[in-house]
């Protein structure tokens, strides 16, 4: 009678068992029972494994309590609680010809699927991932709150608490901490528990996305309705960090009718009150430097010291439109002719409009904006698809400061966006930074209807040593410069000429070079971190390659560089070519 009401309860509780199916790997079997068990409204644990050969899979609701004191239950000072219920669910992985194949066993469960997997304890866990940055953050020395900070704003949904944070770092400091005993996987919140009976696994993949980034529009974080988007990439790890929509024509104009709307009132807003909120938001672009920095570094991949200082030269423009009032002064000139008196004004202009690039996501946008909206325009902000997430924080920053709905808009998406900027007749002035064809694009087209213009391109700097230059201060220079954010900057110093020859250098430099580390932009002693993408350690890679087929030398050769534990990252070490000649590519192309 009890076997047969188990039975029936069994049968209401409508949880499907993952399909059966064949995996390249172990992990890849077990991630995939584990989704699908989240995605359905259970979680699925390790109950044995022999890595070489089998695992067995469970419900975590498997098993019964072990009462393993042996005290009677009436000599409690409270009752004992498991979460344990003896749910026969279970399933099979084995190894059949080098591929792992899955079998249930036993497919049903006897208890009610969470509604919320927030719900389940494994919700808190942090991720390796997360455990690593963890551990290289503690090592550096930054706070506890400003940890949990920076991992909340890589992962909004992270449901750690500064108790799960401060028993992590008890490990660490106490040597108990190794990384092959991480319990990481945990279930995403951001798959709602399916209640459908079907049996496709269709379902799954369609809800397991990452963030998509949201469009800024008349002071309100918007969902783009568009159904393309781009994967923002993490370069280090090669992991979905979110998604970039490919923002539709209407909407795009929407953010301009919002900018439009908001000019008249906001350009006959008092320049002191103006300038009041450019003091209040280089406050909070303060207190969120972290927040920014980690956001970089995730996005971009440059070092977070790096990041750091990505934010701070932006913030000195920030600091700069503080002063408004004193550079929008006009001019006067008494009796200038007979008669005749002359004076000049500063007005603004009405919607400007800005094109960013990937290798300053925070301080490109900060040269941008906080002068032209100080000035008294609005603006219509377009970051690059690669890396949107800081524009997007300035964003959120710029309307806690009290600017006006509409004075700030942010739009994103890529060569379509660029042209309706180029070619509206609402947006009275551009400005652009990046490399030469894009550049030279912007310019022609924008010009051409009536725009005033800024086109900032490309970018080749040399340094020229002389023969009596000092050796040490001169290396220092060269190496900063030319490696410095993986030299994907306009201004990093990719030339140098030395008078009279450079063989008495080439050892000490390519040592000095050596000597940078490579690594994840988390880790505290990085000097240098991944490239953007696969696509442009690929490019630098033939552009290395070219000039050597060119007659260059290869003194230090930094393409095929792996960093232990990210091996897919787009990595490319100090590279170093000498005898380069005016007419090769390697020396005509810039890398930002």
């Amino acid at each position: 009678m009890e076997t047969g009401t188990q039975m029936e309860c069994m049968g209401q509780y409508k949880m499907l068992p993952p399909e059966p199916g064949t995996f390249q790997d172990r992990e890849g079997l077990i991630k995939y029972v584990r989704d699908f068990g989240a995605n359905q409204g259970y979680v699925v644990t390790i109950k044995k494994s022999r890595k070489d050969r089998r695992v067995i899979l469970g419900c975590d609701r498997g098993g019964v309590y072990r009462n393993r004191r042996k005290i009677e239950e009436s000599q409690r000072k409270r009752k004992a609680c498991s979460r344990l219920i003896n749910c026969p669910f279970e399933a099979i992985g084995k190894k059949e010809d080098d591929v792992w194949v899955l079998a249930v066993k036993n497919g049903e469960h006897n208890h009610e699927p969470l509604k919320d997997m927030s719900e389940h304890p494994y919700s808190r866990r942090f991720s390796e991932e997360e455990v690593r940055q963890i551990k290289m953050m503690t090592e550096a020395g930054i706070k506890p709150r400003q940890v949990l900070k920076a991992l909340k704003q890589s992962n909004p949904e992270l449901q750690s608490t500064p108790r799960h944070l401060y028993n992590l770092k008890a490990k660490i400091r106490q040597g108990n901490f190794l990384e092959k005993n991480i319990k990481s996987w945990r279930p995403n919140r951001s798959v709602p528990v399916n209640t459908s009976t079907s049996t496709t696994g269709g379902s799954l993949e369609q809800n397991n996305h990452p963030l998509k980034v949201p469009n800024f529009i008349g002071g309100k974080f918007v969902e783009s309705q568009g159904s393309s988007v781009i994967d923002v990439i993490n370069p280090a790890t090669q992991e979905v960090v979110s998604q970039v929509p490919l923002t539709a024509y209407e909407e795009y104009k929407d953010a301009v009718i919002a900018a439009k709307k908001a000019f008249p009132s906001w350009k006959n807003t008092p320049i002191s009150t103006r300038q009041r909120i450019m003091f209040k938001l280089q406050e909070l672009i303060r207190r969120d430097m972290d927040k920014l920095a980690m956001n970089i570094t995730l996005e971009q991949g440059k070092t977070l010291k790096g990041a750091q200082d990505d934010v701070l030269r932006g913030l000195e423009v920030v600091e700069h439109a503080c002063g408004m009032a004193a550079l929008q002064m006009g001019e006067f000139v008494p009796n200038a002719s007979n008669g005749i008196d002359t004076y000049c004004i500063r007005e603004p202009l009405g919607v400007c409009a800005g094109i960013c690039p990937f290798n300053f996501p925070a301080m490109i946008p900060l040269w941008m904006f906080p002068i032209a909206v100080t000035c008294g325009n609005t603006f219509v902000l377009k970051p690059c698809e690669k890396n949107p997430g800081a524009s997007i924080i300035l964003a959120e920053l710029a309307m806690e400061a009290g600017l006006p709905d509409g004075v700030l808009n942010v739009v994103h998406g890529t060569n379509d966006i660029v042209n309706y900027i180029c070619d509206d007749d609402d947006i009275k002035a551009l400005s652009f930074i990046g490399s030469d064809i894009p550049g030279m694009h912007i310019h022609a087209r924008a010009a051409a209807r009536g725009k005033r213009v800024q086109s900032n391109i490309g970018g080749k700097n040399h340094a020229i040593i002389m023969p009596d230059a000092s050796m040490d201060d001169t290396l220092n220079a060269l190496v900063a410069a030319g490696f410095g954010a993986a030299g994907q900057r306009c201004m990093a110093l990719s030339t140098a000429v030395f008078v009279g020859g450079s063989m008495a250098w080439e050892d000490e430099l390519v040592e000095r070079a050596k000597a940078l580390k490579v690594n994840l932009g988390t880790d505290p002693s990085a000097d240098i971190g991944p490239v953007i993408s696969k696509e442009v350690k690929d490019r630098i890679s033939r552009l290395v390659q070219s000039g050597v087929d060119s007659g260059a030398r290869l003194i230090l050769d930094g393409r095929n560089i792996v960093v232990p534990g990210y091996e897919k990252g787009s990595f490319v070490g100090p590279t170093i070519l000498c005898d380069v000649t005016v007419n090769m590519d390697c020396y005509k192309q810039c890398l930002c």
